[in-house]
């Protein structure tokens, strides 16, 4: 297993579509494993393949203890009941937007093992899923609102740190990746 580099916003593979699996190998199970270890080491609760560089569609959730990893997941279902919540991305750090999804979805995947799977997600795993499978579509956080944030962490005097909510615009948070231009190497494959 190894951390993998996550690329940032204005890497075009993240606007890519990413393409569907055909045979889970060895180097998709390690994909997997890349991806949880990544995931960890980031502290999220999720991770596209797209995220590292590779525009496959499989992704990664750890939620409330349990660990998901899906290969080509197609959302059969969504309720028509939608929930407003907050949404960070590990491509976009350092911002969070407010973002409707449905409070429950159905998903068909693979798992590791290439074994069919049906998923009934709600609250906010089923939001992860959401977001997750966004990414496998080229659909980041920025697409799905206008109310975006800057994530300002500070320290008080006591020594705590609060977090503040700067809001902002999708221009300005694409202008300030262009001047970043920290997109990580694409690992070769």
């Amino acid at each position: 297993m190894a951390v993998r580099k996550i690329i940032l916003l204005g890497n075009p593979i993240l606007r890519q579509k990413a393409k569907p699996v055909g045979k889970i190998t060895k180097a998709e199970r390690q994909l997997i494993d890349d991806l949880l270890e990544t995931m960890e080491a980031h502290e999220g609760v999720g991770l596209a393949a797209p995220q590292v560089g590779i525009p496959q569609r499989i992704f990664v959730a750890r939620w409330e203890g349990e660990t998901f990893a899906l290969v080509n997941p197609e959302v059969e279902w969504q309720s028509k009941e939608t929930v407003m919540g907050m949404e960070g991305c590990l491509s976009i750090p350092g911002v969070q937007g407010k973002i409707i999804r449905h409070e429950k979805i159905r998903v068909r995947a693979l798992d590791a093992d290439g074994k069919p799977i049906v998923l009934q997600p709600e609250g906010w795993l089923a939001r992860i899923f959401q977001h997750e499978i966004d990414h496998l579509d080229g659909i980041l956080i920025l697409d799905r609102t206008d109310e975006l944030f800057w994530v300002v962490e500070e320290e008080t005097d006591e020594g705590e740190t609060k977090v503040r909510l700067i809001p902002t615009t999708k221009d300005a948070i694409l202008a300030a990746f262009r001047r970043r231009r920290k997109t990580a190497p694409i690992p070769a494959r």
